[in-house]
């Protein structure tokens, strides 16, 4: 007995030593299976999200679990405080706020534990509505309009588009809701305007447009020069006559930069990876979700205000772009 109890002894430290060396030499498995936030499931986060997601997972050794979410703003919350993602689609605008801690992140304060891994693809804030009345940002005021979920990166646009007109949420009768269920109170007439910050076309919208009349509210000229110059982080943008069905007039709005960012502690070699795989694959990508045209090196460094995580540094080092990263 004591001999067996003896071998079996031994082979428990052999089997304990071999699993020290491998983990010792192995990354954790949590640095190779990442959890990414998006936004509303009927939004252009989450369908391109996934794509992203899918195409690493199927092309690297990381894997990426693309979940739905509240937006941008809740999306930076889940990577620095909650800790849930380690990855997150976001405005470009709402990342600047955050990291800063201005604006809208005043009060809370700089949540600046992230970094970028690269610009994406333009935004586009669009006003729609199914009543033809409805022909200026002015109209809309003592209407039931949806504003985004609450946190979201639209519903911040929101309140930039409503000032330029000396209007605030107050003016509105604001509802939160996800760009699905907004488009979807429309259809039911429950509410009269949604305001959506997605690339356009936009599948909820394409789906509203199937059923209903849509019109996309514009900006006029006057109160563009009046938001640009107090938000120098949009840019004027045209959504041409025919991005949605019946939709025959072109519609003056803005745009912000649709951004992937991670944790600031996201190991170089995956961030590396991450982008790499992205940006050597557009083409891919592009037959998977039309989005991924936009994708290109000059736009996911341009104009960017928050630092780059190492790994996505070295990357655009190696195509002569240098980046800001942390200190």
């Amino acid at each position: 007995m004591k001999k067996v109890f003896a071998l079996v002894l031994a082979l428990c430290m052999v089997f304990a030593l071999c699993a020290c060396g491998s983990s010792a030499s192995a990354p954790a498995a949590s640095n190779n299976k990442l959890t990414m936030g998006t936004g509303g499931e009927a939004g252009t986060y989450y369908a391109f999200g996934g794509v992203l997601g899918g195409y690493i997972t199927q092309n690297t050794d990381v894997s990426i679990n693309v979940v739905s979410s509240g937006g941008s703003a809740a999306n930076i919350t889940g990577i620095v405080t909650d800790k849930i993602y380690d990855l997150a689609t976001v405005q470009s605008d709402v990342m600047t706020y955050a990291f800063n801690g201005t604006n809208s992140f005043a009060e809370k304060g700089a949540l600046s534990d992230f970094r970028v891994l690269g610009g994406l693809y333009a935004e586009t804030v669009q006003i729609v509505t199914c009543n033809p009345d409805i022909k200026t940002v002015a109209d809309l005021a003592g209407k039931n309009v949806c504003v985004g979920d609450v946190g979201s990166g639209t519903f911040f646009n929101t309140i930039d588009i409503l000032a330029a007109y000396d209007m605030t949420i107050d003016d509105v009768k604001p509802v939160y809701q996800s760009f699905g269920d907004s488009t979807e109170s429309l259809k039911d007439g429950k509410i009269d305007a949604a305001l959506l910050t997605a690339g356009a076309p936009t599948t909820a919208v394409v789906d509203l447009a199937t059923a209903k009349s849509v019109y996309l509210v514009s900006i006029d000229e006057a109160h563009m020069q009046k938001l640009l110059a107090a938000c120098p982080w949009y840019a004027a943008y045209t959504i041409p006559a025919g991005t949605y069905n019946g939709f025959n007039e072109d519609a003056l709005t803005v745009t912000v930069k649709a951004t992937l960012v991670c944790r600031a502690d996201l190991p170089d070699d995956v961030a590396y990876t991450i982008v790499s795989t992205i940006y050597n694959n557009a083409e891919a990508i592009t037959a998977l979700h039309a989005k991924g045209a936009e994708l290109s090196l000059e736009f996911a460094t341009e104009g960017i205000a928050v630092p780059f995580a190492p790994g996505a540094a070295k990357f655009y080092a190696e195509h002569g772009i240098t980046v800001d990263t942390a200190s």
